[in-house]
């Protein structure tokens, strides 16, 4: 997804989820419903989300300095980081709180027809930036399977939005049927129990995000279809005999830091090293636009062992 797409489906969530907060909100003072004034928290929760990573995205994009000679690529990393948080213990945490609060004094849903009505516009609305973003999603992940694309992604803003509005529309669902089911049974623990199982599905939703994000933080290697392009672009050139390692890391969602250990023949001479490295330095970085840093280390295979069998 191109920076461009990712700022369009996160702008759009950003005004879909400050409009639908505000009317849940509305709706959750006027019926005293549990169910709805989480998911007012959720929405909430969900606008300042698309915020941070749009702040994060122009943090990112601020080039290079004395301080970080790589850049700020890392800055949407962790900032993806802190909206698993937010959800976790904001979304997830009031949202259980209130459930819990209410099946301890229950109370019944006054004007329950204002929920029907704002519960389904409110699915309605998410519906569609759902579908937007699921189209940007899967235009993106490429052949790769939906699960596939989130583990192997490297720009977290390509599955933050995706899962959020997923959760979203789940717990809209999931307050839609309490709603009818207290209405009709007249059962007033329906309300409280939704509000609950809300909060469990944005604390899924925030572990699973946590958890996606946090290799990228770390220092995650490139998906294994670069590193093995990068092997064979080297292993073709006649004057390395031996490549003793690859490695690769990301310093943002489009800049990979990588380092190469190989073996020159014997009796080349130091310029036709130099000139060798400067010609695949060039090949790998036209293969792969996303290779903005490349460093090669000339060393003997007898040295590079020596050094892995004693570290």
């Amino acid at each position: 997804m191109s920076a461009s797409s990712s700022k369009l489906v996160i702008y759009a969530a950003l005004i879909g989820n400050a409009l639908i907060s505000l009317t849940k909100f509305i709706a959750a003072f006027i019926t005293g419903s549990s169910a709805m004034l989480s998911e007012g928290i959720h929405s909430l929760v969900d606008t300042g989300n698309q915020v941070l990573l749009l702040y994060g995205m122009k943090r990112a994009a601020r080039p290079a300095d004395e301080q970080f000679p790589f850049g700020h690529g890392k800055e949407i990393y962790f900032w993806s980081f802190v909206v698993a948080i937010l959800i976790f213990a904001v979304g997830a945490g009031v949202s259980i709180y209130e459930g819990i609060h209410r099946l301890q004094h229950p109370a019944p849903i006054q004007n329950v027809h204002i929920n029907y009505i704002v519960l389904g516009l409110a699915i309605l609305f998410e519906g569609v930036a759902w579908f937007f973003a699921l189209r940007e999603f899967t235009r993106a992940k490429g052949k790769w399977g939906y699960i596939e694309a989130v583990q192997r992604g490297k720009d977290p803003s390509m599955f933050v939005v995706l899962f959020e509005d997923s959760a979203a529309i789940i717990g809209l669902l999931v307050a839609l049927i309490a709603t009818w089911l207290g209405d009709i049974s007249g059962n007033l623990y329906f309300d409280g129990a939704a509000s609950v199982i809300i909060g469990l599905i944005l604390a899924g939703a925030a572990v699973w995000l946590a958890y996606e994000t946090k290799g990228l933080l770390i220092g995650e290697s490139a998906n294994q279809r670069v590193v093995d392009g990068i092997r064979e672009i080297t292993g073709r050139h006649t004057q390395i005999t031996t490549i003793n390692e690859v490695l690769t890391m990301h310093m943002g969602p489009d800049f990979i830091l990588a380092t190469l250990s190989v073996d020159f023949v014997d009796e080349i001479s130091a310029a036709n090293v130099e000139s060798a490295i400067a010609t695949l330095d060039n090949t790998i970085k036209q293969h792969y636009p996303e290779v903005k840093r490349l460093y090669i280390e000339a060393e003997s295979r007898k040295n590079f062992l020596q050094q892995q069998a004693t570290s």
